[in-house]
């Protein structure tokens, strides 16, 4: 079964909740190659967490501006559909990631107020798809994942050119209205389905994409 609102689980770690995730309807699931969040992996746990996944879900790999050293690395190491890149990555490095993986690449991007939402021209021409997060408070040690929201008006019901997915702060309780006030047709949640940072819970997993509708 298939969530009509298509849903990311990102941050999965475990053979247990990345099977929930699949059960529960995910269109993608993600694997965070970042050391300091508590939902880093190596690559060979995420290659042996990757090649469970089934066709027609896909696996996205999360960095933060990573080197061509690490891309080289993940997509030799990953069977990988997409990239997520969450740092402060040009547009010019967006490019370049892309065409050094051969894969997509979806570019997420902190919004806080509506003078954020103009650095997304930058990158709809270079990025595959956008992902409209929370932007991370000063001095925060992670870029995502950090349970925070925006005020979801700034984007209600707009259009950019390609893709673009929500996130920021998503829990079972609040996708549904999230959904329905920004006309979103794809989700991202990480903290939202945890029970401890970096510990997903599967009851939390099929409640949220349930919720998304």
């Amino acid at each position: 079964m298939t969530s009509r609102t298509r849903v990311k689980i990102c941050g999965l770690t475990t053979p247990e909740t990345l099977a929930a995730a699949v059960a529960a309807g995910a269109a993608y699931v993600g694997f965070v190659f970042f050391p300091k969040s508590p939902r880093n992996l190596s690559l060979e746990a995420a290659r042996m967490l990757a090649i469970e996944v089934p066709p027609g879900v896909a696996k996205v790999a999360l960095t933060v501006d990573a080197d061509d050293a690490l891309i080289d690395a993940l997509t030799e190491a990953v069977p990988l559909d997409m990239l997520q890149l969450h740092g402060g990555e040009t547009p010019e490095r967006v490019g370049e990631v892309r065409a050094r993986a051969g894969l997509p690449v979806m570019k997420a991007l902190g919004i806080a107020e509506e003078e954020d939402l103009a650095a997304i021209a930058a990158y709809e021409g270079v990025a595959d798809q956008i992902l409209i997060d929370a932007k991370p408070p000063r001095n925060a040690v992670l870029p995502g994942g950090n349970g925070l929201a925006f005020d979801w008006r700034l984007v209600s019901n707009r259009r950019w050119s390609g893709p673009w997915m929500l996130a920021g702060g998503l829990t079972p309780e609040t996708v549904g209205e999230a959904v329905a006030l920004t006309g979103a047709r794809q989700v991202d949640v990480s903290s939202g389905v945890e029970r401890a940072p970096g510990v997903k819970d599967a009851e939390l997993i099929r409640a949220f994409v349930k919720a998304a509708g």
